[in-house]
């Protein structure tokens, strides 16, 4: 995929419920004040940026994959796509051969090298697009369709949709599946650094140094944002201390801000002391005007 020429920011943590969607819509909100930006929801199988929409979507369009579908006519029974398939999506069952479309993984290979030219690649709906618009802020929401087994070629074609619609817009931020596995891996593939977001517990220092090791491998620049700051303990400060790890802001504990984002309202034009957190991430990141 085409490296975009924006400003690519990824909002990702070690696991779920830490407030990465909380801070990425916020900063979104409260940098587009100031300059164009899109915030695109990558968490494909559970979006929810959309709540803090009050409009529908200006638009949505269906996505799809491609996949073969067996010609009964032209199959002579070679055997050749069951060999060639190394993710294992396609069987021969007596004479039969079934496609898992769940396993596929759309590398044509079955389909190109049947030599009878009895797997043609068929679309097939994956989810869907949608978009809003409200003056310098952009939302693009990924959705899987429900039952789909996998997340990963949903998340590419949310990535080719802005790398072809929005490559004006100078900023763009992600708002990525929790977790390490390979939906969060693919969300910031291509970004050009990254924001962690944790919180001050064993369990969100555990997921940290996951999501730490992670960023190591894949050589990405990455910093650290505390969220419900003065809930635990320290260890998640000494371990960034340790390790050398930036600590972009710390969000204090409030109330207040959950039940604000609890009814899908921003908080940062609310509470004043997160919008100095989201101002403190914003100059550490260069994102000052």
């Amino acid at each position: 995929m085409t490296k975009r020429p924006v400003h690519s920011i990824a909002v990702a943590s070690g696991k779920g419920g830490t407030g990465k969607t909380l801070l990425a819509t916020n900063l979104a909100a409260k940098i587009s004040r100031d300059m164009p930006v899109v915030l695109a929801d990558l968490d494909v199988e559970e979006p929810n940026t959309s709540v803090f929409m009050a409009d529908p979507p200006k638009t949505t369009t269906d996505q799809y994959k491609l996949i073969p579908e067996w010609d009964q006519g032209k199959c002579v029974l070679c055997d050749v796509c069951t060999t060639v398939c190394r993710f294992h999506a396609i069987v021969k069952l007596g004479e039969m051969i079934v496609v898992f479309k769940e396993l596929c993984h759309s590398c044509y290979a079955c389909s190109e090298l049947c030599p009878e030219q009895a797997l043609p690649m068929k679309e097939h709906k994956i989810g869907t697009i949608s978009t809003w618009q409200k003056d310098n802020f952009t939302l693009v929401e990924s959705r899987l369709e429900v039952g789909e087994e996998q997340a990963v070629p949903m998340i590419h074609l949310a990535q080719q949709h802005l790398s072809d619609q929005y490559q004006k817009t100078p900023l763009h931020i992600y708002d990525c599946p929790p977790g390490t596995s390979c939906p969060m891996v693919a969300s910031v593939k291509e970004v050009d650094e990254v924001i962690l977001v944790t919180e001050p517990t064993p369990f969100g220092l555990n997921d940290l140094k996951l999501a730490v090791e992670t960023m190591r491998l894949m050589e990405k620049p990455f910093g650290v944002v505390i969220n419900r700051y003065g809930i635990g303990d320290t260890a998640v400060e000494e371990y960034c201390e340790k390790e050398k790890i930036p600590i972009l802001a710390r969000v204090r504990f409030d109330r207040e801000i959950a039940s604000l984002y609890s009814r899908g309202e921003m908080v940062f034009d609310k509470i004043d002391h997160f919008a100095e957190a989201l101002s403190e991430i914003q100059t550490r990141l260069g994102l000052n005007l």
